[in-house]
């Protein structure tokens, strides 16, 4: 199984090709990711592009709940957007995002709210769906790494400020800013 990349690997800024061919290849591609998602721990992902494999395709998968399924986005593209911004990740208390690919940082994302989505599942199949919420931010997210974009970048565009994960004297998890 291949492993997660980190940066400063360029797959992770360089945008992705566009899938052109449903096939076994893409169907063994999207197979890996899925065990690559659903092994992820410390932190456990909520969603995988396939640059963080060193794959440079426009596919991303989604698992944002425990009970949730996976799904499959192939080719996505934001086609309608709401003009509300989340204040960082809906639902969290801290409303951080993070990522499988930039260990242990942290920073606060303004997303869009609602999005319409047009994208190809796995057999080639053509959606548009509308999504809110958590999910929402997580295809944000997804999308922007099919893009070449990381969300230290959208941290720093913001001008918001970005956190590392280090331990206090008691050796509880605690998040410090960092300088740049």
């Amino acid at each position: 199984m291949k492993p997660i990349v980190h940066v400063p690997n360029a797959v992770l800024t360089t945008p992705s090709k566009t899938v052109t061919s449903f096939d076994k290849r893409l169907a063994q591609l999207i197979s890996d990711m899925k065990k690559i998602l659903l092994g992820a721990s410390n932190p456990k992902g909520v969603g995988l592009a396939a640059p963080q494999i060193g794959e440079n395709w426009r596919i991303f998968i989604t698992k944002p709940w425990e009970r949730s399924r996976i799904r499959v986005f192939i080719n996505p593209e934001i086609i309608k957007s709401s003009i509300e911004r989340t204040d960082g990740v809906p639902g969290r208390d801290n409303k951080f995002e993070g990522c499988l690919s930039i260990l242990k940082i942290w920073g606060k994302v303004k997303r869009i709210a609602t999005i319409s989505l047009r994208y190809y599942d796995q057999k080639g199949q053509k959606h548009e769906e509308e999504f809110k919420g958590f999910l929402a931010t997580i295809i944000q997210h997804e999308t922007d790494h099919t893009n070449g974009i990381l969300f230290t970048q959208r941290v720093l565009e913001q001008k918001g400020k970005l956190y590392q994960t280090d331990k206090d004297k008691e050796g509880k998890e605690i998040l410090e800013e960092i300088s740049i």
